[in-house]
């Protein structure tokens, strides 16, 4: 972002914010007079408009002085309390300031204190929202102004509002690092320390945003939203080692930030932009995220593009809409009901009202870039708009069109006067637009500066921001030539030897003391003592896996040093470690992560554990590969320099954990302890091999009509790996997971075979019992959001039965229960590869999404069924996909979704047959899917799904996500892979149709299969004819005709249309027959 050219311009206005131009010195002596009393005025001002509102119990400002005086919003109050603040800021430079300065200074603290009191006050709401990311345990975002108490139920008002809490934090931060002193105790540090993991989840929580009415049908339903997640992100930023003490503070009133919370959010909001959300293109609320006070993005180019899309497409004459086709404070609105009717949208269209508000954050965003044309361009705007009353400068909330020009306003934008609000007749000021105008006022007047303003310089990049401690992280931004530092861990002496004997460097956990080897767990144990506060009933943060960013951090934890390896060399529940190939991929994929996405200061640390086990292996030569690479100083394009970890730890990122000081003596934490091993290995030669064993399945039907004990003595006597599996399975269902079996439990049985298997690399016996044991694979959650928030679809089902589709982010718990409910009957092994599936699709969209072009909904069934019949064409057999190693899974998954990569050739048929089961359209198919829409009254019909003309135009735009999404669902009723990509092409042939012919409409409901049957029927007349075939029920033939050739399926089903118009199903204004050349 520009900055201001000198430190000391200042921008001179008059008292409407009119002539922006670069002034002198902030207060030189000849401009001291005149500054003295511009502050003055802004003080009255400020008495006048905003602080006599402040409720003298709580210290909260009401949001709606003309409906609802007792009601306090905590936006709104935030703004107010920050109008204050930033006076008071400006009086600090002022000799004799008439205690102005605290005083001011102190109606800010006693507004965020009285919102913590609020908040504080629902304690067990943040402990519940932590785990459930629900609305019915989110916190209150509105209260009583005089009692703090809650006004409407969690199911009567939409709490559920991230940004309000991403919003204070900021502030919260702003406020004391100019010295104000807000926070008081330990149990307030602790709780705000727990209103950091309210918001790290924000990435995955849909909400109802600033607007306070979730998606822009207004029908109560939540959304993802980029404000949101800015502001969460934002927060995390700010409040990253931060006191909340100050500069009195001690070590235990230090917030902590998991770094990989952090980076989601980051992602997440980067990918959801220039988009509000799936329902919004954009929305006004975006210009507070990437500018004043959030300055949530630094990427130039993409900060661009959002404000001029939002500039684009909501600003007019009298503000910007607050997004397109919103209802309120229009006179066609029904005040009386909370939500809208279906349809109802369409009557607020072009008829929005426009909000003077974003014409002042314009304003202040101008200052900000040192943009004098943006600013006076703004000022020129808001100027008219204003109201001069004895009080000072009214801002109206919104301008908005009477009942009588609503007609003339549709026919022609813009070209109608609009009506303000009644503030400035009924004195119920707008206090948040007051507030705001009050802070660019101080700015354009050169009353206060921006580095006075945002104390932390987010406005800055982060490399230019101070930080707060060197005893802990800082977010400095990433650096182009960062180099990663890799450390190797051998388990044992002997196993350091051997890899010696190749030139691998490695130490063993002795060598290393008195500096421990932590795994992920121990440290995610570790951090479950932060925030605990037995008082407020706080859990301290939530059993979630530390990530790649945060176990690349060297950690001091009373006095002792830590280095901790990632969970991808975690001995887990789930088995995916325990094919090396995919390992050695993950390593790869894990140093590209640290380097792209480390913005940390001081290095990043891979410590690398190397069992003996992953030398027994048939990939052991590539695993000593992979070490030997880290040798050359790059390892995948990544620049990496592996080292002994005394010699590495002067330039890593080291975090002081000093809330553990508190931990009880008793509690111990354990580390990584060294192997010991009588023998040595000399040389791979010595190392044993493990044979991979293929077992045969077993018919289990007899086995469900033998007694249990019977059962058990079939077991004893059989050594087949998969059909000692089957038969624990016949006694799982029967007896459950506890019954015992001499001296093991059947669970016992089941977690051995299933090691064992995959040290003998017998993969489907691996899934098969990981499906029995419920096993579940972390970081679920986040790759279905990856997709999520890339405006996908994801479906978790078999192939052929029924799905579940999931449109909105959800936790683990409810994940694993739609894949037991949707997989489980069919197939227990599915289970185990969807959640392998999952975990791929959500790495490859986001490190290649372009794979995924054309793809709406991802349908986990049918892109497995898809790679089946892509291993039949590469294989030329049929071959079980569960007994492939699981990177072997990523590959063909990789070779499917390329599909014009050249592996191998395809006809058409199984052209379509990967397309229909990838769900895989035209760039512009839904746009065309529109266009027929809006010509077909009687809507469409697939598959007996009936897509209604009416309400779908006028709930929805053709641009709009949640339309393509419509189509989709509508197609998601056809169950053959092939016969969905036949109805692909019959829509792009009704579209053509239909563009060359402009006159053309259809008089009913279009059948589109009727279409299909008839094109088919059509094809056959010519196949009987010329190839002399006899008629066939199966479309195979079909399917498997190229379609833009002579006699293509194209032609045919260009006739089915054009026969259908000769028979009087469509109307033609003209007397003449439509054309498709």
């Amino acid at each position: 972002m520009a900055r201001p050219s000198r430190r000391n311009e200042v921008f001179l206005a008059d008292s409407r914010l009119g002539n922006f131009k670069p002034g002198s010195k902030m207060v030189d002596d000849e401009n001291y007079a005149e500054h003295v009393r511009k502050l003055g005025e802004a003080y009255v001002t400020v008495k006048r408009q905003i602080l006599c509102h402040q409720s003298s119990t709580t210290g909260l400002f009401p949001c709606n002085l003309a409906e609802a005086p007792h009601e306090a919003h905590i936006r709104d109050s935030i703004y107010c309390a920050s109008a204050a603040w930033a006076l008071s800021l400006a009086y600090r430079k002022i000799d004799n300031d008439k205690g102005r300065t605290y005083e001011l200074g102190q109606s800010a603290v006693k507004c965020m204190r009285g919102i913590l009191f609020c908040w504080i006050r629902q304690a067990d709401k943040v402990e519940k929202f932590k785990l459930s990311q629900s609305a019915s345990t989110a916190l209150h975002s509105k209260f009583h102004m005089t009692t703090g108490d809650t006004l409407a139920g969690d199911e009567e008002y939409n709490h559920l509002q991230i940004d309000c809490v991403g919003l204070f934090l900021l502030f919260l931060v702003q406020m004391i690092s100019s010295g104000l002193q807000i926070i008081y105790t330990t149990d307030e540090v602790n709780f705000i320390q727990n209103l950091v993991y309210y918001v790290e989840r924000a990435y995955r929580t849909p909400d109802y945003g600033m607007w306070e009415r979730g998606s822009k049908y207004n029908n109560g339903s939540t959304e993802l939203h980029a404000s949101s997640i800015g502001m969460a992100k934002v927060a995390l930023e700010a409040i990253n080692g931060f006191n909340l003490f100050g500069d009195k503070g001690a070590a235990w009133s230090v917030i902590y930030v998991d770094v990989d919370a952090h980076n989601r959010n980051r992602t997440i909001f980067d990918c959801v932009l220039p988009r509000e959300s799936n329902s919004k293109n954009t929305d006004a609320c975006l210009i507070p995220t990437v500018s004043w006070p959030a300055f949530a993005i630094h990427d130039e180019e993409l900060r661009n593009r959002t404000m001029a899309k939002a500039v684009r497409k909501l600003q007019g004459q009298y503000g910007f809409k607050r997004f397109l086709r919103d209802g309120y404070g229009t006179v066609l609105e029904e005040k009386n009901r909370k939500y809208y009717k279906p349809t109802e949208i369409k009557t607020f269209d072009g008829i929005e009202c426009e909000w003077p508000l974003f014409f002042i954050f314009m304003v202040i965003d101008g200052v900000f870039k040192g943009s004098a044309d943006q600013v006076e361009k703004y000022q020129n705007l808001l100027q008219p708009l204003l109201a001069e009353t004895s009080d000072g400068v009214v801002v109206p909330k919104y301008y908005y069109i009477s009942q009588e020009c609503i007609e003339a306003e549709r026919a022609k934008p813009g070209s109608q006067i609009r009506i303000p609000s009644m503030e400035e007749e009924t004195g119920h000021l707008f206090l948040l637009g007051q507030a705001v105008y009050m802070v660019s006022k101080l700015l354009v007047d050169g009353l206060l500066h921006i580095t006075e303003l945002d104390v932390i310089k987010r406005h800055l990049p982060a490399a230019a921001r101070p930080r707060h401690s060197i005893r802990y992280s800082f977010f400095q931004g990433r650096t182009s030539d960062l180099v990663v530092q890799i450390v190797l861990i051998a388990e044992s002496v002997r196993l350091q030897q051997m890899l010696a004997t190749y030139g691998i460097l490695s130490q063993t956990p002795h060598q290393i003391e008195p500096i421990e080897v932590w795994s992920p767990n121990e440290l995610t144990k570790a951090f479950g003592f932060l925030g605990v506060n037995k008082k407020l009933g706080l859990s301290g943060r939530p059993m979630r896996p530390v990530g790649g960013l945060g176990t690349s951090k060297l950690y001091y934890v009373c006095g002792h040093l830590v280095v901790c390896y990632p969970l991808l060399f975690e001995v887990s529940d789930f088995y995916l470690s325990q094919d090396m190939n995919l390992v050695i991929d993950d390593v790869k994929s894990d140093l590209v992560f640290l380097a792209k996405r480390w913005k940390l200061s001081g290095r990043p640390t891979f410590c690398m554990l190397v069992r003996e086990e992953n030398i027994r292996g048939p990939n052991t030569r590539e695993y000593l590969d992979l070490l030997a690479e880290f040798k050359t100083g790059s390892c995948g394009g990544v620049n990496v320099r592996l080292g002994r970890l005394q010699t590495l730890i002067s330039a890593a990122c080291v975090e002081n954990l000093d809330f553990l000081q508190s931990v009880p003596d008793t509690y111990t934490f354990k580390y990584v302890d060294e192997l010991s091993m009588k023998s040595s290995f000399r040389s791979l030669t010595d190392v044993s091999r493990l044979a991979k064993l293929d077992d045969e399945p077993i018919d289990i039907q007899p086995l469900k009509f033998m007694s249990s004990y019977d059962i058990v003595q079939r077991l004893y006597h059989t050594d087949n790996m998969f059909a000692q599996t089957q038969i624990l399975s016949v006694l799982l269902e029967r007896e459950g997971l506890d019954y015992r079996i001499e001296d093991s439990t059947i669970k016992d049985r089941l977690d051995r075979l299933l090691r064992k298997a995959g040290v003998h690399q017998n993969w489907h016996v691996v899934r098969f019992c990981a499906g029995l044991l419920k096993k579940m694979v972390d970081s679920l959650a986040p790759s279905l959001t990856a997709m999520l928030v890339r405006g996908k679809q994801a479906t978790i089902g078999v192939f052929g039965h029924e799905e579940k589709v999931i449109d909105k982010p959800m936790p683990p718990f409810k994940i694993k229960a739609i894949l037991y409910s949707t997989t489980g009957p069919y197939d227990v092994s599915d289970i185990a590869l969807q959640q392998e599936m999952i975990l791929n699709i959500g790495k490859y969209i986001s490190t290649s999404p372009e794979l995924f072009e054309g793809i709406l909904k991802i349908r986990i069934g049918w892109i497995i069924e898809a790679m089946r019949r892509e291993l039949c064409i590469i294989e030329d057999k049929d071959v079980s996909i569960y007994s492939m190693p699981p990177s072997e899974v990523r590959k063909l998954l990789l070779i499917t979704l390329a599909r014009f990569g050249g592996q191998v050739e395809r006809t058409p048929l199984q052209t379509r047959q990967l397309d229909g089961a990838f769900n895989r359209v035209p760039r512009d198919f839904y746009d065309r899917v529109w266009r027929i829409l809006e010509k077909t009254p009687g809507g469409l019909k697939v598959c007996g799904y009936h897509l209604p003309q009416q309400p779908t135009l006028s709930d929805m735009t053709m641009y709009e996500m949640n339309f393509s999404l419509l189509v989709e669902h509508m197609l998601s009723n056809i169950t053959d892979p092939a016969y969905r990509q036949i109805m692909v092409e019959l829509f792009m042939v009704v579209s053509t149709l239909l563009d060359r012919n402009p006159e053309v409409q259809f008089l009913s409901a279009v059948d589109m299969d009727k279409l299909v049957q008839q094109g088919f029927d059509e094809f056959q007349k010519d196949q009987s004819r010329l190839e002399v075939q006899e008629k066939q029920d199966d479309m195979l033939t079909f399917f498997n005709t190229a379609p833009n050739v002579k006699r293509g399926t194209t032609s045919y089903l260009a006739k089915a249309v054009v026969n259908n118009l000769m028979q009087g199903a469509v109307r033609s204004s003209q007397d003449e027959f439509c054309s498709i050349s």
